[in-house]
Formats: structure tokens, C-alpha cells, sequence
């Protein structure tokens, strides 16, 4: 098994909020001292709804994932889409909504 990067306890986070299936939701996002994205928290509209639940517990799971080595572009390819080719939840939107940033970045 892979080790767990640990982030330091102290750390710079952003910001960015979203509208998924006409929720709004409230992103905020952890890096790793190299830029790559570390953790994610992910806040609904209104707080203790099963769609609040769902993307809290989703934002953990993806979390994790990434401070044990999965690549974003890796979880990005595996969530489950659309025929369209839409993200299907709430973590696909989100990390959808962050690699657009990215390249949005790069291009500048």
C-alpha cells in the first residue's frame, strides 16, 4: 500500500462555488506544496440534506484518494458520465470544474 502524503498542518486553501443538478455548492480546495490538488471539501446550499450528506462524504473519499496517490485525472476518467459526456455526481462536477481552472491557467 501506498503511504499517505500528509499535508502540513498549516496551508493555503481556495475557494470556488458551483451549481450542480440546480444546487449550489461551496468547493474548497487543499493543495500540496507542489500544486497538486490534495483534499476537497465540499459544502451544499443548505446544510444536513442527503445532497449535503452525499457530497461532504464524496469530498472525504476523494480526499483520501489523492493523499494516497491517486491522480486527479485518474479519478476525473473513472467517475461515472453522461451519454453527453456530463459528470454524473456531484465529484465529477467538481473535479470537472477544477481541471478547467487548470488549463484555464496554463492557457494564460
Amino acid at each position: 500500500m501506498t503511504a499517505r502524503r500528509r499535508l502540513p498542518q498549516r496551508r493555503e486553501a481556495e475557494t470556488r462555488e458551483m451549481v450542480f443538478r440546480g444546487r449550489e455548492y461551496r468547493l474548497t480546495v487543499g493543495r500540496f506544496e507542489d500544486g497538486a490538488l490534495a483534499e476537497i471539501f465540499i459544502d451544499a446550499e443548505k446544510a444536513s440534506t442527503d445532497s449535503a450528506d452525499d457530497a461532504r462524504d464524496a469530498a472525504l473519499c476523494l480526499s483520501l484518494a489523492l493523499q494516497y496517490g491517486v491522480p486527479a485525472e485518474t479519478i476525473r476518467k473513472a467517475v461515472t458520465r453522461a451519454s453527453n459526456g456530463e459528470p454524473a455526481g456531484v465529484i465529477g462536477a467538481a473535479i470537472d470544474l477544477l481541471a478547467s481552472d487548470e488549463l484555464g491557467e496554463m492557457s494564460r
